[in-house]
């Protein structure tokens, strides 16, 4: 998708991997990236790293970093961070750490840090579960997948001005389409 960052996204996957201590579910994964996008849009109506939003049976997810998790994009930039996968958990590759995550500024990591210490402890099904019922954006989709719009998540977060914060991120997608078309 059209300005998505895909390194600040797996520099983002890789915080939370080394925060679990190397390794982490990819359900837990997988609601520490939404919450991350959802956060960042909370307090600077912007998103961390400019994901596609959707609703899925287990709650919200960050569809674009989900498939490159589970390795249904090819990517030059994921392996840097992450070996791959053992059962349901993500491992981060063991040459990464905390400094090296460059793409990631100090406002990223209070919302990462402060997420962290909210959920870090949490189970991949108490994370769910929170999710379910405090992300009012969420609506089941039943056995499929549902886009969430972001103006829908700017209203639900109380934003007065929902509206043109989604047609602000609409025109900076439209931007880099037109960038990348280009180059």
């Amino acid at each position: 998708m059209y300005g998505y960052n895909e390194k600040k996204a797996g520099q983002v996957v890789a915080f939370f991997g080394l925060k679990a201590g190397g390794q982490i579910n990819v359900l837990k994964l997988a609601k520490l990236l939404y919450l991350a996008e959802r956060d960042s849009m909370a307090a600077y109506d912007e998103p961390m790293f400019y994901d596609k939003l959707v609703s899925m049976d287990h709650g919200p997810v960050t569809s674009i970093s989900l498939n490159l998790v589970n390795g249904m994009q090819p990517s030059d930039v994921w392996p840097l961070y992450l070996s791959g996968r053992v059962g349901y958990d993500v491992i981060v590759n063991d040459t990464i750490t905390l400094a090296e995550l460059d793409e990631l500024s100090k406002a990223d990591l209070t919302i990462l840090n402060t997420l962290w210490e909210k959920f870090g402890q949490y189970s991949q099904y108490q994370i769910r579960d929170w999710t379910h019922e405090n992300c009012q954006e969420w609506e089941n989709p039943q056995g499929s997948s549902e886009p969430i719009p972001h103006e829908r998540v700017f209203k639900f977060l109380g934003k007065k001005e929902a509206t043109s914060l989604s047609e602000s991120l609409q025109s900076f997608r439209a931007m880099h389409k037109r960038f990348e078309a280009v180059c």
